[in-house]
């Protein structure tokens, strides 16, 4: 597709994909949000929810699926391959997208001329874990090219569902995409200057759950790695990147103050990262 084609591109010409698991404090303003920015289609595939997230999915997005429950990359396939549309969204469920920046994320695909563009997401609150959350947010995620992008993410619908994530893949489905991408077709990707919301995500244990999630990932990404034959120098790079991703780039390119305050909640994010790649590693030995 190219960049001429897309830039004729609006929402309407957007097949969202939204993988669920009991999210009923997010999924209506999720799929509501997606409604009043009248994309194309929305799927929702959903993890056998018991919690009525079901429910409210099927009264407002066009198509249920059912996801087996073997990991995320799969069930995001599953989704992909119901899509219809030239363009394609991945976003959680407790993303909430706002008026206006789904047409960004387009013209930033069409600008950039790249196969993928990100959005920034906003935390929605205002305890101690919100504001960290922002702040690393806003630390890590700069607008620009990017070697990774992660959801919400808006890809060529063409290329995807030629190239879709690895099914076998809990957590670690992004990175491995855009990597294999960039090896296979010289894809490049980048971060928007669009942002979405993110709602029902402000507890410390809902941050414990997200490093949990990271660590899986990091395991992941590393064993594979490791199976398909790194050298030390790319070992090195994959294990300091929860260090310089989640706290040393974070802190040098917030503001002085803003890093300072900050920096606790960065360190025991790193930390908790850390660890749950440790405790998915011992369990496999």
């Amino acid at each position: 597709m190219s960049a001429k084609e897309v830039h004729r591109f609006g929402p309407s010409d957007v097949s969202v994909v939204v993988c669920t698991m009991n999210s009923v404090t997010g999924i209506e303003r999720c799929l509501l949000s997606l409604r009043e920015a009248h994309v194309g289609e929305v799927i929702v595939v959903d993890a056998s929810s018991t919690d009525g997230t079901r429910e409210i999915a099927v009264a407002i997005a066009d198509v249920l699926l059912d996801d087996p429950g073997t990991g995320l990359g799969n069930a995001r396939n599953i989704g992909i391959s119901h899509t219809t549309k030239p363009l394609i969204l991945n976003m959680g469920s407790d993303n909430v997208l706002p008026e206006g920046q789904l047409q960004i994320m387009i013209d930033s695909l069409a600008e950039l001329n790249v196969q993928g563009v990100s959005a920034q997401t906003l935390i929605e609150g205002n305890n101690y874990s919100s504001k960290g959350l922002n702040a690393w947010r806003k630390g890590r995620f700069v607008p620009g090219p990017a070697e990774v992008i992660g959801t919400p993410t808006l890809f060529d619908g063409e290329v995807l569902r030629s190239s879709p994530f690895d099914p076998s893949r809990r957590f670690s489905d992004d990175s491995e995409l855009c990597e294999r991408w960039a090896r296979n077709f010289d894809a490049h990707f980048a971060i928007s200057e669009a942002y979405f919301l993110e709602v029902g995500k402000t507890s410390w244990d809902e941050v414990k759950i997200r490093c949990r999630m990271y660590g899986i990932s990091d395991e992941e990404v590393y064993s594979r790695g490791v199976e398909n034959g790194w050298g030390y120098r790319r070992k090195l790079k994959s294990i300091s990147h929860p260090l310089r991703a989640d706290l040393i780039t974070p802190i040098k390119r917030l503001p002085f103050a803003q890093g300072v305050s900050n920096a606790p909640f960065l360190i025991a994010f790193t930390a908790m990262r850390y660890g749950s790649w440790l405790k998915k590693a011992s369990r496999k030995s």
